[in-house]
Parts: C-alpha cells; structure tokens; sequence
C-alpha cells in the first residue's frame, strides 16, 4: 500500500495534479510517519504555491535543523513570502569551505571548525569517491549558497551575494542558478569571470555509470564549461566564445538553440552590428515571444536602427499580455525615449527598475532620460546607482565620464573612464572616450594612442568599421595638431572612403593642405564640401581663404617671372633696331636714364607686392597653427564639449558626438576663421 500510495503521489506531481498529490501524500505520512514522505509533502505544497504550509510542516516534524535538503526548501519557501531576514537567519552567514573543489589540485579545501552542518561529516572527499545520497547533500549545500546570495542581495550587500554565488560554483559547478546571477547581473568584470572559470572544477562533473573510458568521464565537465562560456562576456575573450559555439553547434545539434543564438546576438551587439543582431532576435521572439532575456538586444537594436513602428508594436503586445514583468516596461520606456517623449520614458524605466531591482537596462535606461536632457547631475546620480548595483559592468563608469566631460570636469571625466577602464580594456567606446578626454587636456600623443588601439580592437573584434568613423576621425584630428600632417591626410581620405562625402571631414582635409602649401587643392576640396553642405560657413570661410593663397602664389610667380625677364634685359643683349642710337645696355645714348628709372620703379612695385604676399603667407601660417579642436595654442581657450545624440545601455553601451566649441570671444583677428566650430571630435557610432 506505501508503495502504491507513493507512486499515486509521484503521478499526480509529474501531472502538476497538485490536489491529488496532496491528499494522497497526507495519507501516506499519517500511515508511514516517515521523514522522506514528509519532505515529499512540503515538495508538493511548494509546487503548489503554498509556501507558507510547506514551511509548516518542515518545521512541524523537525526536520529544518537536521537535514540539509529540508533545511533548503524550507529557506526557499521563506525568500518565496519575502521574509529575507529570517531565510538568512536560518541559512546561517557561514560558508561550508570545506566542500569547495579545485581546478588546480583535485582535492578539497578544508577549514577546520567552519561550516561543518549535519549530515554532511563525509563530503570532504573527492567528488568522485561520494555515493548518491552524500552528492546529493552537496548540492543541497551549494543551493543554500545560492539562496544566501539572493538574500544579500536584496538587502543590497552586493560584494556578499557575489561571493555567496561564487561558494555555491566552487561547491557545485552545475549550480547554474548561481551562475546565472553571476553573469546576468554582472557582478564581475571580464577579467575576473575569466579568472574565476579557470578555477572551477569542471573535471568534478560526475560522468554517467558504467565506463572507464577517460573521455567519457571528461565529456560532460566539457560540456559544462562550453555553456557557460557562451554566457560570459562578450567583451572578454570573443575567440573562446567563438570555439565553444562552433563546438556545441556541430557536435551537439545546439546550432538553433536559443541561448546560443542570443549569445550570438550579444556578440553582434558590442560590435555595432545592429542590423546581424535584430536578425536574430526577431528570429528568437518569432518562435517564443516570452523569451523575455531576448528582449533587452532586440530593443537595443530596433533603438539604434530608429525602427519606432516596430518598437510600438513590440510595446503594446508586451503591455497587453505581461504586464507583470520588468521587460514589458523597458520596451515601453525605449519606445518613448526613441520618439523624443522623455518625461513618459523616465516614468516606464522607473516603474520596470521598481518591479525587479536588478534589471541592468532598465537603470541604464532612467540615466539616459537625464542625460538627453542635458540634467547632467541627476544623470550622474542615476549612473552612479547603476555603478554601484551592477559592479562588474563598465558602462556605467563610462557614461559618468561622459556627463563630466560634457560639464567640462575633465579631470573626474578622467577618472571615471580610468576606473572603467580596469574593468574592460576591449571596447572601443571607452577607449574613444579617453582618447577625446586626453585631446581637450591638450595631451595629443596620448590621445592618439587611445584612439589607434580603439581602431585596432574595432579590427580585432569584427566590429562594423562605418561605427568606429568618429574614432578615426579623432586620430585624424590629433595627427593634425601633431604637425603629423600625411598621417592626418591619410585618416581623412580613408574616412571619406568610408563614410562618403561628409562637409566637416572634407573642410578639415582642405586645412591639412593648405598648411601643406596646396591652396588649388584645398580649393577643389571645398567645394566638394559645399556641394554637400551649400550653407556651411567654415567651407565659405576657407574657400575664400584658399583662393586668396592661390591667387597670392600666383602674383608672386608673375612678378617673379618678371624681375628674370627684367634683368635678361638689363644685361646689354643688341638690339637689331639702331633708331636713336638703340635700346640695348650697351648703347651711347638715346634713353638710358629712362630705362634706369624705369627699372627702379619695377624693382620698387615687385618688393611691395612680394612683402604683401609674406604678410597673407605669415597670416595663414598663425591662424592654421593656433587653430584646432578646443584650442590648444596661442592662448586660446579649451573649448567646451556638448553632448549630442543618446547613450544606449543595459546590454547597451552609449553613443554621443562631441562638438567642440571655441571659447574665444576675441574677433580682432580676421584670419582665424571658424575652424573650432567645424571640427568633431566624435564617438557617434
């Protein structure tokens, strides 16, 4: 009859049949009294939704404080009611070091007198020696690591959940729960996730019964490290990542599986291929639109791409049917923060921040409304709470550099970019970022070394080169101000080439040459650029300055051809026409002191018109050397950068174009034009 009854009761379960599930497992624990049947009992209430009666029970036979798996649901049924104090209370803040594994030595750490619970004096040895009842404590164990971590993280104590989370890995590698909180969260940079995969114990996987053959007991650790490979970082190391998804694609068949195709959509994401990325969550959410990890790229992207009919579409299903979850509120916020609607778009991300404290995006969203609207403080205090909450993230410290850059706090510019940097040294975002910071502080050199390696992880990475332009615009500019004029010339065209025809570009390329000495040159430039941009005055004001060196180049050569021809004459060559005793130097008479007043005039004209001509060449070199993006020669001053466009963020980075403003209010020289107006320095992507 037990037997019957608890096959009954196990049915019933696997048909989610929880009523039947419940009365027949009551009626084998009045039978049995058994404290198998009794767990069984608070499984099924914990199915069932009924947290408060499985707690009940546990703790009615006294089963909490004896056995760890009892001990575990009971925990789970609190955190379920919100009652996270006395979870942790029951849970205990001591961590069982004596249960971890090492990937260097395959043995365990012990510490003596910690940690040590009941019915787990036998699990400190080797995985491989334990039974099925003792391996099974131990991942009971690493699931109370798990739950101590979502308690401290709802009490905030973030640096605690994380290494609560990281107890639960080393305990049990296959706790994925805590794996996932790991990474979705990002508790940890790139380099930290790389550092804390190579010490798990992958080899600890236990391999199916029944062989010896090494390759098979190894296969299943493999397995597992593959998959959590793919759910890593993309800014870390896009090689492995790459290796692990071909690997699990052909030899597992998971080439359409969609947490291996969202990954994919990441990497695509952080390489500035929008339109790659949207093709392959629109592929994910067609086959399950409640994939609702895929929502946060595919908003992303349909933001980036400027695609609001889709973005409303996307919305208004989500408002329709999930009103409930976080996601649903970011779409409608991104929806809204797209059509320029702020104020509507700050009130959705707050309300999606409100039902699930630790969705990225949501709070990388409610920043971004301050900051398109120029609320340079209250952006910084909302990214400075998204630092805090999401510490193995460099977003956050990047776009803090950019609103203090935009505040022309250069020195806290850099330094948030510096701490952003110790987290991630792979995105060209914020290596353009310190770059255009270090250009302002008038460090050149350093800047263009920022913006060289950013054009170079932008190679490595794959990243779409049309997004990375601003960048190597930027270098083009410092080689400019370096004097390192064919570099800067070479950056241009390749921009052009790249870009196509853009009126700030080709202006700065018509600059380049005519420091260079070519005036006909920049002549033909600009007017490229004004056939692109009729109205643009730095063009205009260059143009005429250009044909002014032109035509002075040419005076000078006339005059010069001149004074050969004069002096040829000078020198005494016969004239065939003796009338009046002849023309020639070496006549008697006739003429002569005319012919040496006239000279003295021509002499006299050609060093008024060479002298006037050294004054426009002098001219042309003071203000082509004293011009430049926020200043930096002649006492003229920084200038101010002002933040154009959006930041996208969450799985999202920012996008924002730096115009840099000339602060000299002084007019007295005519020749300085405009350059400081037309110029970019740039991270548009």
């Amino acid at each position: 009859m037990e037997r019957f009854l608890r096959d009954w009761r196990q049915d019933a379960l696997n048909k989610a049949q929880y009523e039947s599930a419940i009365f027949i497992g009551d009626k084998l624990l009045a039978m049995t009294k058994d404290e198998n049947d009794a767990f069984w009992l608070a499984q099924v209430h914990f199915a069932a939704g009924n947290y408060t009666r499985a707690h009940d029970l546990l703790n009615k036979h006294g089963l909490i404080g004896t056995n760890p798996s009892c001990r575990y649901l009971a925990a789970h049924c609190l955190i379920r009611q919100n009652n996270f104090a006395d979870a942790l209370a029951l849970l205990g803040e001591h961590t069982p070091t004596h249960l971890f594994t090492s990937n260097a030595k395959r043995k365990t750490h012990r510490t003596a007198g910690r940690g040590t619970r009941a019915g787990s004096k036998n699990l400190d040895r080797q995985p491989d020696e334990l039974s099925e009842e003792e391996w099974s404590v131990r991942r009971y164990e690493a699931g109370m690591c798990y739950l101590r971590g979502l308690c401290y993280a709802k009490e905030n104590a973030f640096d605690r959940a994380k290494e609560a989370y990281k107890d639960a890995l080393r305990i049990d590698v296959q706790c994925h729960e805590a794996f996932t909180q790991l990474v979705r969260n990002s508790l940890m940079s790139a380099d930290e996730e790389a550092e804390f995969m190579q010490s798990l114990d992958f080899g600890a996987v236990r391999a199916p019964r029944g062989g010896d053959d090494p390759e098979l007991r190894s296969e299943p650790g493999d397995y597992v490290h593959m998959l959590y490979q793919t759910q890593l970082s993309k800014y870390g190391n896009p090689r492995a990542f790459n290796v692990a998804v071909e690997s699990l694609s052909t030899h597992y068949g998971l080439e359409d599986n969609a947490d291996l195709l969202l990954a994919r959509a990441d990497l695509l994401y952080t390489q500035c291929r929008f339109k790659d990325a949207l093709a392959i969550t629109a592929a994910v959410l067609r086959e399950d639109k409640t994939n609702f990890p895929a929502y946060p790229v595919h908003l992303a992207c349909l933001y980036e791409l400027k695609r609001t009919n889709e973005l409303f579409l996307v919305a208004h299903e989500l408002a329709d049917h999930h009103p409930e979850h976080a996601c649903t509120w970011l779409a409608v916020g991104t929806y809204y923060l797209a059509t320029g609607k702020i104020a509507d778009a700050r009130r959705y991300f707050s309300k999606s921040s409100m039902m699930d404290a630790t969705f990225g995006p949501a709070w990388i969203g409610f920043a971004h409304t301050f900051a398109a609207e120029g609320e340079h403080d209250q952006a910084v205090t909302a990214y400075s709470t998204a630092a805090r909450l999401f510490t193995g993230t460099h977003l956050p410290q990047v776009f803090l550099g950019m609103q203090n850059h935009a505040m022309n706090n250069l020195t806290a510019a850099e330094e948030y970019l510096k701490s952003a940097y110790q987290l991630c040294r792979a995105d060209p975002l914020l290596l353009n970022e310190m770059g255009v910071v270090l250009y302002h502080q008038d460090r050149l050199r350093d800047a263009a070394k920022f913006f060289r390696q950013a054009l170079l992880v932008a190679d490595e990475t794959g990243a779409d080169p049309h997004a990375w332009l601003g960048a190597r615009t930027n270098l083009a500019h410092a080689y400019r101000r370096l004097r390192l004029l064919d570099e800067a010339l070479d950056e241009f065209d390749a921009v052009l080439r790249d870009g196509g025809k853009n009126a700030p570009v080709l202006c700065a390329k018509a600059l380049i040459l005519l420091d260079k000495g070519l005036p006909d040159e920049a002549a033909r430039v600009l007017h490229e650029a004004l056939a692109v941009n009729p109205q643009d005055p730095v063009a205009t004001e260059l143009l005429n300055k250009a044909l002014e060196e032109s035509a002075a180049a040419g005076d000078l050569a006339v005059l010069m051809g001149g004074l050969r021809t004069g002096e040829a004459g000078a020198e005494g060559e016969p004239d065939d026409d003796d009338d009046e005793g002849g023309r020639g130097g070496g006549g008697l008479g006739g003429g002569g002191a005319d012919d040496d007043e006239e000279l003295a005039r021509f002499e006299l004209e050609l060093e008024e018109k060479k002298a006037a001509a050294m004054r426009r060449l002098e001219r042309r070199g003071r203000w082509s050397s004293t011009a430049g993006l926020g200043g930096g020669g002649g006492g003229r001053g920084k200038g101010k950068a002002v933040m154009r466009g959006n930041a996208r963020g969450g799985r999202a980075a920012g996008a924002a174009e730096y115009e840099v403003v000339d602060d000299d209010d002084d007019d007295d020289d005519d020749d300085k034009g405009g350059e400081d107006v037309m110029m970019d320095m740039s991270d548009d992507y």
